[in-house]
C-alpha cells in the first residue's frame, strides 16, 4: 500500500516584487492556512516519509510553515525540491511520483505544488473512495487544499490514473467550518 498526499501551496500575494510568478510569496492568510494544514497532518497519521516540493517560493514557504507546525510531533521526512513540479501537468506529476521516490521508497509521499496540474492530477488519479470528498474536489483543489489517496500497489512505479482511492479531501476552509 502507498499513500499519496497532494497539497496545493497556500494563498499568495498577487504579484512578486521581482515580477516573476515563481517568486510570489504567501500572504497573511496563506501563512495561517499552511500552519493549519500542517497541524492537521500532524494529528492524522500516517505521516509523509518523503516530501517533494516545487522550487517556487510559495510552495517552499507552504512546506516550511506546515513543517514548523508539525515538526515536534512527527518523524522528519526526506525533502526534495523539484523544479519540474513548477507548472507541472498531470503527466509530469505522475512521473515525479514514480521516479523521485527512489531509492528511499517511502510508503507515504507528500507533494507540494500548483494548480492546474495538481487539481487535474488529483481528478485523474482518483478511481474511487470518499464520495463527499470527491464531490468537493471535483470543482477545485483550493489553496492549501489536501487530497489524500491510497494505492494498492507495492511500488510507486505502479501508481496510475484511476487507481487511487480518495481517502480524504480537506482544506483550511473545510477545517474552519468544522
Amino acid at each position: 500500500m502507498r499513500r499519496l498526499m497532494l497539497l496545493r501551496h497556500a494563498k499568495t500575494e498577487t504579484d512578486a516584487p521581482s515580477g516573476r510568478d515563481q517568486d510570489r510569496r504567501l500572504d497573511d492568510r496563506g501563512h495561517k492556512d499552511a500552519a493549519r494544514i500542517g497541524d492537521w497532518i500532524a494529528a492524522h497519521p500516517p505521516f509523509p516519509e518523503t516530501v517533494l516540493v516545487s522550487h517556487a517560493v510559495r510552495a517552499r514557504q507552504t512546506w516550511d510553515i506546515a513543517w514548523e507546525a508539525m515538526k515536534d510531533r512527527v518523524p522528519t521526512p526526506q525533502v526534495e525540491i523539484l523544479p519540474e513540479l513548477y507548472g507541472a501537468d498531470p503527466a509530469q506529476i505522475l512521473e515525479s511520483i514514480r521516479t523521485a521516490t527512489a531509492p528511499a521508497d517511502p510508503k507515504q509521499l507528500l507533494l507540494v505544488a500548483h494548480n492546474p496540474g495538481m487539481h487535474e492530477a488529483a481528478l485523474m488519479l482518483m478511481g474511487g473512495g470518499d464520495p463527499d470528498g470527491a464531490r468537493a474536489l471535483a470543482d477545485n483543489l483550493p489553496t492549501a487544499g489536501l487530497a489524500i489517496f491510497d494505492f494498492d500497489v507495492k511500488d510507486w512505479g505502479d501508481v496510475a490514473y484511476r487507481r487511487g482511492k480518495l481517502v480524504l479531501f480537506t482544506s483550511p476552509k473545510l477545517l474552519r467550518s468544522g
